[in-house]
C-alpha cells in the first residue's frame, strides 16, 4: 500500500491539527499512511502535561492548548513541519519506535548537510551538541499517530526564548543554517520526505498531492 506524502504550504494551526483529528478517526484498515509537509503562522502550542509556567512572554503570538504529549513548544515561518498519520499496529512498531524512526530522518538530512546530529533517549528530539534542532511531539489514537515533528530550517528563533522549550528552561534552539547549512523549507521537505518513508518502511511513488 503505497503511502500519501502531501504539501501543504503555509497554513493555520488549528484547522490542521483538527483535520488530523478528523483523519485519524475517519480512518480504517484499509486507509493509506500519509505524511503532511507544512509551515505554520506564527503559534505556540502547549500539550496535554503542559506546565503554565514554562509559558515566559507570549506576547502577540497565540497559545493554543492541543492533545499531543510534551511541554510547550513554537511554530512559525521557515520551520518545516511533518506530520505522521501511520497506522503503528499495521507497521508493527511502538510508539518509541515511531520517535527513532523521525529522529532518524532529521539526522540523515543534517548529515546531507554536513551537520552532525543526534537524538536523545531521556528528552525526545534532534540535537546538534546541547542545541535543539528538531521537537518531535505524538498522539496516538485507536492504534494511529497523529501530529509528528518540527525541524528549524531557516526562521527567526527569538520567539523560542518567550517560552521554556519543551519544558527545559535555557535550552538553546538552531537551525539548519545556522548551522552552515544552505536550505529553505522547500528544499528541506523534498529531501526529508523520501528520508521519512525509509525510516518508517512506508511505499512512496515519489509522487506530491496538493493541499489535504
Amino acid at each position: 500500500m503505497n503511502a500519501i506524502v502531501r504539501r501543504l504550504g503555509r497554513v493555520d494551526y488549528a484547522p490542521t491539527w483538527r483535520a488530523m483529528q478528523a483523519f485519524t478517526d475517519a480512518r480504517d484498515e484499509t486507509t493509506p499512511d500519509e505524511l503532511w509537509f507544512l509551515e505554520h503562522d506564527a503559534v505556540f502550542t502547549q500539550g496535554l502535561n503542559g506546565r503554565a509556567e514554562h509559558v515566559l512572554a507570549p506576547g502577540d503570538i497565540p497559545v493554543v492548548g492541543i492533545d499531543r504529549g510534551g511541554q510547550v513548544t513554537y511554530h512559525g515561518p521557515g520551520q518545516l513541519v511533518m506530520y505522521a498519520l501511520v497506522d503503528l499496529r499495521r507497521l508493527g512498531i511502538g510508539v518509541r519506535d515511531l520517535v527513532v524512526a523521525l529522529e532518524n530522518s532529521v539526522i540523515a538530512l543534517a548529515a546531507g548537510h554536513g551537520v552532525r546530529a543526534t537524538g536523545r533517549r531521556e528528552a525526545p528530539g534532534v540535537y546538534v551538541g546541547a542545541r535543539k534542532l528538531a521537537s518531535i511531539g505524538l498522539r496516538v489514537r485507536r492504534g494511529c499517530s497523529y501530529h509528528g515533528l518540527a525541524l528549524n530550517v531557516d526562521m527567526d528563533l527569538e520567539p523560542f526564548g518567550r517560552i521554556n522549550p519543551c519544558g527545559m528552561a535555557g535550552l538553546a534552539m538552531t537551525q539548519l543554517t545556522s548551522e552552515g547549512a544552505a536550505a529553505d523549507v522547500g528544499a528541506a521537505a523534498l529531501a526529508l520526505a523520501p528520508l521519512a518513508c525509509r525510516e518508517l518502511r512506508l511505499d512512496w511513488d515519489g509522487t506530491w498531492s496538493e493541499g489535504v
